[in-house]
């Protein structure tokens, strides 16, 4: 054994003695504080055997937790995620009992109540992690196989040292162009500042303009695996097979991207050595923890969804510091929801339920996870990362993009992008960090905060379907039933509206998608036509074109092809968009290209309907309960952001425009070329994947 690695292992020794005194030390404290902990027995001892039961205790503590816990973690895997952080506590608590048992000193002597050893062990894992921190900082070695073992320890073994740069892409889930430069100029992202200012600046900023359907599945599905081809919204009906596709649900994400490689012929953007964490799919990485579209698929040694949990809680003190995050970021979610009503903030929706606890995982575990696993995939050496850090995006549906509670949100993130840039340095290669969002939120009240019904109350009252009685009350309620007896010639009676459908059709199916509203009739097994509504529903589309909350209406028309609708009796063929905008013009540019594109998909709504947006706020009107939402055209939540280092080429030539996901993905596809030559396969054009 050389001296080195003589060397080494007396660091490490060293380092585990210091752990175990300053645990033992902790553990006659905790025993001095709490009065249902003791150390010694009724008979009392010496200070020199109370001090022996505590050191065997904390070592049995050690052990267990080395050599337990994994095994622990490895059945935690079986149990929902938002119940993780519950019994990180009860089970680590569990050890510390069993250790004071085998302890043959302890067994007689040490006696603790349940509920103080839950206190007792969490307190004794935050410390024996600070101290073994605090000990490796100045050891680069120890900081790196510290950091490696946050990693799947299953990572197939890579080449030592790879000479070609690694690339890291870290999307900030949500987070806009503008949010961004107003976080920066605001300090709360000094990392980000420091990237493109100070006297020498690595990376450049570029805003991208997302498709008609502003939200992660559409996004990242075109990032990863360079089509987003027929996703009309985040939430759709598909005639064909009678499904709502949903795209955070498991069954709907591993579809849609066996339709994008079909469509592509190409795995996706991490085939060559790649891994994927948190996303919503999987890029065709080899290496994938928390991917939702493998989520069904039976779990082997190359396909677990869950892995990163056990990489990461595999550590007692990582489970203990999270779970008490965990439980931390639930009372703050609390108390900022009741700062919230009590000062009658407006706009604002219902955080109630379980929404602390989803914000608390969003913000806290997967934050946690995915970032531990980034880390790992880069001290192991991998080519290119790439994950979805959620946490902002959570939170500012509830809070509002702008919001102090997002704001804070943003801060962290900057910190835990520092803490991946720190870990570069440790890495056996180089590494290119990118930093990316999906799409913005634009901020607005709820469609039915402002007018007292929801989308799908305008359309069953437009159509002449029955409608809840606080519906029935409002203004555009009726309006809309007095558009239908209008369109029907019938006369203006009390509870008229419950008999004007004649009942012969299946009733609409009406989704929300953030501002972006889609109403299918399942009975017809065509995309119908405008023609073809107006002889079913005379009044339905002139009621949703002429209310104030929509702003634009598409439907196909056997005419044109395909129309937009809006106010006032305004209608334009899709193929005169370029000419005449109409009710696009205050949605920016670029927006006759969405529409047209989502127009030609196959599973395209019977109606599209794009809430109101005011240009002069930036505000939209969402149809889900958000008060920062984003699917469709209007405001921030169509222009996100792409932060990329200046060793790379220019994501696009001066005065050329970066439009839609699929362009993005052939960008970074060209970097990775690039940085790791021919193996890394060029995207086909959009136009070569159509011949």
């Amino acid at each position: 054994m050389g001296a080195g690695r003589w060397r080494r292992l007396a660091s490490q020794v060293g380092r585990s003695i210091a752990v175990w005194a300053v645990s033992t030390v902790t553990m006659l404290v905790l025993a001095g504080i709490l009065p249902d902990f003791q150390l010694q027995s009724a008979d009392g001892d010496s200070a020199t055997r109370i001090a022996v039961t505590a050191a065997l205790g904390a070592g049995a503590f050690g052990v267990l937790s080395a050599l337990v816990w994994p095994l622990l973690v490895r059945l935690l895997l079986l149990v929902p995620a938002l119940v993780l952080g519950l019994l990180v506590f009860v089970l680590n608590g569990s050890l510390l009992l069993i250790a004071l048992r085998i302890n043959p000193d302890g067994g007689l002597r040490g006696q603790v109540a349940p509920e103080t050893a839950v206190v007792v062990a969490a307190v004794m894992s935050a410390v024996a992690s600070a101290t073994g921190g605090a000990l490796a900082v100045r050891d680069d070695d120890a900081y790196r196989r510290r950091l490696y073992r946050l990693a799947d320890r299953r990572r197939r073994a890579l080449p030592p040292g790879p000479s070609s740069p690694g690339t890291v892409f870290l999307q900030l889930d949500g987070v806009g162009h503008d949010v961004l430069l107003d976080a920066m100029e605001k300090g709360l992202m000094p990392t980000v500042a420091r990237l493109l200012g100070g006297d020498r600046p690595t990376h450049r900023l570029t805003p991208w303009r997302t498709d008609w359907s502003s939200q992660t599945g559409a996004s990242q599905l075109g990032i990863l695996h360079g089509s987003n081809h027929d996703i009309p919204a985040f939430r759709w009906y598909e005639k064909d097979t009678g499904e709502v596709m949903v795209c955070n649900r498991p069954t709907s994400a591993a579809e849609l991207q066996r339709r994008a490689i079909e469509d592509t012929g190409d795995g996706g953007l991490l085939t060559v050595d790649g891994a994927s964490r948190g996303n919503l799919f999987s890029g065709g990485a080899d290496e994938q923890a928390l991917v939702l579209s493998i989520a069904i698929r039976r779990r082997g040694r190359d396909n677990r969804s869950r892995a990163g949990y056990f990489a990461y809680f595999s550590d007692p003190a990582n489970a203990v510091r999270t779970a008490m995050s965990f439980v931390a970021e639930v009372g703050r979610e609390i108390g900022q929801s009741t700062r919230s009503r009590l000062t009658r903030q407006r706009p604002r929706v219902k955080r109630g339920g379980l929404y602390p606890l989803v914000r608390a995982f969003a913000t806290v575990v997967e934050r946690d996870v995915v970032v531990a696993a980034v880390m790992g995939d880069m001290l192991a050496g991998r080519t290119a990362v790439y994950a979805d850090l959620v946490a902002y995006d959570e939170v500012a549906h509830h809070s509002g993009p702008r919001s102090r509670d997002a704001a804070k949100v943003l801060g962290r993130l900057d910190r835990a992008l520092a803490l991946i840039e720190n870990v570069a340095e440790h890495a056996p290669r180089p590494y290119r960090l990118v930093v990316l969002s999906d799409h913005g939120q634009s901020p607005g009240e709820t469609f039915q905060g402002r007018y007292g019904l929801t989308l799908g109350d305008l359309v069953r009252a437009g159509c002449g379907l029955p409608v809840p009685r606080r519906a029935r009350r409002t203004h555009s309620g009726a309006e809309a039933r007095a558009a239908v007896r209008a369109a029907l010639r019938r006369p203006a009676k009390d509870g008229d509206e419950r008999h004007v459908h004649s009942g012969r059709h299946s009733e609409p199916v009406v989704l929300a998608s953030g501002n972006l509203g889609l109403v299918s009739f399942p009975d017809v097994p065509h995309r119908m036509t405008k023609e073809e509504i107006d002889a079913r529903h005379p009044a339905l589309l002139t009621t949703l074109a002429n209310h104030p909350g929509v702003g634009f209406v598409l439907v196909r028309s056997e005419e044109h092809g395909g129309v937009v609708l809006g106010a006032h009796g305004a209608e334009l063929p899709v193929a005169e968009l370029d000419d005449k905008q109409g009710p696009l013009a205050d949605f920016g540019p670029g927006v006759a290209d969405a529409v047209r594109r989502t127009h030609s998909f196959p599973h395209t709504a019977d109606i599209m309907v794009n809430s109101w947006y005011d240009p002069v706020e930036g505000e939209v009107l969402a149809f889900e309960e958000q008060i920062g939402s984003h699917g469709g055209l209007g405001g921030c939540q169509g222009k996100p952001f792409l932060l990329s280092p200046y060793a790379l080429s220019t994501p696009v030539e001066d005065g050329e425009d970066l439009v839609g996901a699929e362009h993005v993905h052939r960008v970074l596809r060209r970097w990775l070329r690039e940085l790791n030559g021919p193996q890394v396969p060029l995207p086909a054009e959009p136009e070569e994947r159509a011949a």
